[in-house]
This record gives structure tokens, sequence and C-alpha cells, in this order.
């Protein structure tokens, strides 16, 4: 049925009668169509909410969030000769134009007549041209890069699935370590709160036309402000998990090489911060590129990377046959359980690309079926790998579970050295979106604008190196992120917005249950900052 209280219908107008006929519609006079079931006969056109900051979000997460389809060109050119001029050359442009500049060769996705989309019944997402203002020569422009927006069901799943399970799957039974097995009752929660409001997520965008990202709801629900407020903690959530990754590679450099150090001008260097300076400076020129579709395609491998380690997990407990630390576990550990649940809220962190994903289905119809199969496997692994891990380390169970597992084990070195080398494509397509957002606060046509783009993400590369040398506790640093960020991503905003947007349109229940998110939100980021924030003060003066 159409009107169940779990799939809402939601209308938006018609853009062309022309174009209703050639579809096949029985009226022409502007009435209202069911976009829920006909979402693939809409197109949307582009709309203010594209015009305000950031205008780079959409590409920016695109790339962060999205496995790039198998069917399209590599580079997008017949050669490699863009890879020279990627440091240079801007394929993710700052700011909407009114002028089309006619690329050299053809981009990733043909535009399409007039006649062709008349009689396409395929939905294309319209990407305006951008013009980057610091080239002279609109020879010189390289092509846009531009998500293919025919994604289909598999691909939307791999999509989802890199973007929820990333390397807090290594802190899952640290997490248990910290709360207890009652813990996975919190677990269990937030996986059925997290996909009931990506749900929510989807029908915002479906409540009206131009809605295609996050910030673009926060506008609709809640104005300007609300764009911006929702912007700020997203790029605060991705500016903390490119401190994640140096605080992680230094862990486990630091494991694998622990007598590592370097005496320089008289300050003697440990592993730790060795590790972090030299992770720093191999990471730095990546963040400089332009071009980041290499690092999109590598990274899509980071759902490989995230089975792999599960598997070596696997392998340790059942085929190496390592011994079980079971007793001694605790059921409940009330001081620490607000960190435990920081940790498993940060297990979810994949709201930023679900309206990327689903605006980029070749059928939206299908993205209920995405949503649950991703959250079902993300889910599963990490049952599977908190309580494998907590069963063999038990209360030794460090942040990362990499680092209790034996260093002499095959599947032990394979975990730790795909855990160290992931980071490396991840890092750059983390910060990229908040780097651009910076960048577009830069006046138009700045002669000078190519310094300033390469200064402020150099700063941004050294500042997350000093966060993380100075607070280089992983699980804490996880547990204040997945608190005091991904609450309100994941769990409190997509219910304030879906409440604001619908307003009078939505049943008492589907209020009750909107409120509900929010109060439990609200609860745990306050419980769990406090006690993040407390245990890592503790640390830093113990």
């Amino acid at each position: 049925m159409k009107n169940s209280a779990s799939e809402q219908v939601f209308f938006i107008e018609s853009d062309e009668e022309g174009e209703e006929r050639e579809l096949g519609r029985d009226e022409m006079d502007g009435n209202e169509s069911d976009y829920s079931n006909d979402s693939n006969e809409v197109q949307r056109k582009p709309s203010s909410y594209s015009m305000a900051w950031p205008q780079s979000y959409r590409q920016s997460i695109d790339l962060y969030g999205s496995v790039p389809s198998p069917n399209i060109g590599f580079l997008g050119t017949s050669s490699l000769t863009g890879l020279g001029s990627s440091f240079l050359g801007s394929s993710l442009t700052r700011r909407h134009t009114a002028e089309i500049i006619p690329p050299l060769k053809k981009p990733l996705i043909q535009p399409i007549d007039e006649q062709q989309r008349k009689s396409s019944k395929t939905l294309i997402h319209p990407h305006p041209s951008r013009k980057s203002s610091w080239r002279k020569d609109p020879s010189k422009i390289s092509h846009e890069v531009q998500i293919p927006s025919q994604c289909s069901f598999g691909q939307a799943v791999l999509n989802g699935i890199n973007a929820l399970c990333g390397v807090g799957i290594l802190s899952a039974p640290y997490a248990l370590q910290q709360g207890g097995w009652s813990a996975l009752a919190i677990l269990l929660v937030f996986s059925v709160f997290s996909f009931y409001t990506g749900m929510l997520l989807r029908y915002c965008l479906d409540s009206e036309p131009g809605l295609e990202t996050y910030p673009d709801i926060g506008q609709a629900a809640f104005g300007t402000t609300g764009r911006v407020i929702i912007s700020i903690i997203l790029y605060m959530e991705l500016y903390a998990c490119c401190i994640e990754y140096i605080i992680l590679e230094s862990d486990n450099l630091s494991s694998l090489f622990p007598n590592a150090h370097l005496s320089l001008g008289g300050i003697e260097l440990n592993a730790h911060i060795l590790f972090a300076l030299l992770t720093t400076l191999a990471i730095l020129p990546t963040v400089w590129l332009r071009d980041l579709r290499i690092l999109s395609y590598i990274s899509a491998c980071g759902v490989v990377a995230t089975i792999a380690v599960v598997l070596s997990l696997l392998w340790v407990g059942v085929v190496d046959d390592l011994p079980m630390h079971t007793k001694g576990t605790t059921t409940i550990n009330i001081s620490t359980f607000p960190v435990a649940i920081g940790l498993y809220g940060y297990c979810f962190a994949g709201h930023a690309v679900f309206p990327n994903i689903y605006t980029a289905m070749a059928n939206r119809n299908q993205f209920p079926a995405v949503l649950l199969t991703c959250f079902a496997i993300c889910t599963t692994m990490y049952f599977t790998v908190a309580i494998m891990g907590y069963s063999l380390f038990g209360e030794n169970t460090l942040s990362q579970y990499t680092l209790n597992m034996p260093r002499e084990l095959v599947a032990s070195k394979i975990a730790l050295w795909t855990t160290v080398v992931n980071p490396f494509t991840k890092y750059a397509l983390s910060l990229t979106p908040v780097a651009m957002s910076v960048e577009e606060l830069i006046p138009p046509n700045n002669p000078h604008f190519q310094l300033y783009s390469m200064l402020i993400r150099t700063a941004l590369v050294i500042s997350t190196l000093l966060v993380g040398l100075s607070v280089p506790f992983f699980g804490l640093v996880m547990s204040l992120i997945g608190s005091m960020l991904t609450m309100f991503v994941s769990l409190i905003l997509p219910s304030a917005c879906f409440l604001s947007i619908r307003r009078n349109r939505i049943t008492r229940s589907q209020a009750a249950l909107c409120i509900a998110v929010i109060v439990v939100g609200l609860v745990a980021s306050g419980f769990g900052s406090y006690s993040a924030i407390s245990e890592i003060i503790k640390e830093l003066f113990a």
C-alpha cells in the first residue's frame, strides 16, 4: 500500500507537461505526482540550494563516499596526461557560474539534448558547470569529476558499506571491554535507529525538488542557519576522522617497529611521534592533489580491506586456535559504559553520504532495500568482531584489536598491514571536502588562489598532526567523535529536519518516534562526551 506508515508518500509538481506526455501520464495540467513511486521519471532542476555555501559539498562527498562504476573510463580520458597537472588544475572547482565551458575531452557523463531528455526514462542528475577562478586559459580547463547518476543496486550497497564500515570496526571489541557484554544492546539500538533516520533523510529529499545533499535538507528545514550549522558539523566529523587516521598510523606502525626512533636537533623522537610525522609527510602530497579520482578508485577497496581485517581476526580465533580469555569479562561496566556508547555511535557514521547515494541511484525505489542490506551486513560484522575480539583478548583488549593480535601469525600481519595502508587513500578524500569548503570563502578570481589553497590544505594537515600528538588515544577520541558529532549527524539532525519539513503531515506515532530518537541521541551525546573527555583528561595527567 502506498500510504502505509512506514512508507510515506511525498508529492512534487511535474516540471514540464510535455515531459509528462512523453512518459505516458494521464493528467497534464500541473497535477502532483508520487515521487516515491515514480522517482525514475522525474528530473530535478538546479535550485537555490546548490548556490549556497558549501557549493562544493556534492562533488567532494561523491568522491569521498562513492565506489566508482566499473563501466566508466578510469580517468575519463584516453591517457594519463591529466595526472601530471593534477596538482595545478582543479577537477573539483568551487563556484557555480552561468558560463558553460566546453571540455577538451569528453566528460564521464555526456550531456543529453532536449530530444534525448524527453525520450529518456532515466533520472539524470544535473551538475552545473563551474569555472576555476585561477585559470586564465579556457583551453586548459579540465572537465569536472562527475559521479554517474545511474548507480545500480550493487554499487549503492558497496557505497553504503564503504561509508558505514570503516576504522570504527577496529574498536568494536574495545567498546565491549569498556561497557561490558551489555553494550551489545547499544550497538543493536543504534543500528535500528540509524537505519530509521537514514530513511528519514530519503523522505526529506523527496519532500521538494532541488534537495540533493545533507546541507540542502538542513536549509529546507531551518533556513540558511540550518544549512551552515549542519555543514560545519559534517566537516568537523570528517576533520576528526583525519585525526584518527594519524593516531591509527602511529599506533600500528610503532607496533610493527617498536624500536624505531630518531634524534633530531637534540630532540628524541620515539616510535609514536616519528611515525606520526612520517605519515603526515607521506599524506601531504595527496592532499595537494586536485584530481582525486585515482584515490577514489583505490579507496573503493575499503570494503575489501574491512573484510580482510575481519577475516584475519576470525582466522586467528578459529584456525590458529588462539586461546579465549572470557574469564574475567564483565556484563556491564557502569563507569566507562558511556565510552562504549560513543564508540558504537561512531560505527554508524554514514549519514553524510546517504543523500548522495540516494540521488545517484538509477532506481530510487530500491533505496530502502539498499539501506537495509548495508545495515544488516555492517551490523553483523560489528557484532562478530566485537564478540570474537573481546572473547580472545578479554580485559586486555586495546583500542584497536590489531594491536592485540600475535605478531608471529600470518593473519595478524595481514590485518596490521591492511590497517596501515588503507588510511593513506582515505585521508585526502576525508580532508578535501573540508579544504574545499574553506576555499569557497576566498574571493573569486583571486590571482593567488592556488597558493592560498595549498596553504589551507597544508595547515589543515599539520593541525591534524598536532591534535593527534596531543591526544594520542584512538579509542577515546573515537568515542568523543561518536558522542559529540555522530549522534547529531546520524540521529538528532535527521529526526529534527524530518519533523520540521513534514510538520503537520506526519502521524502522531511518527512524531513520537522522532522525538524519542532525538531524546536518545541527546542523552547519549551528553553522557558519552562527558565520559570521553573525562577519560582523556585522566590519561593526559596520568
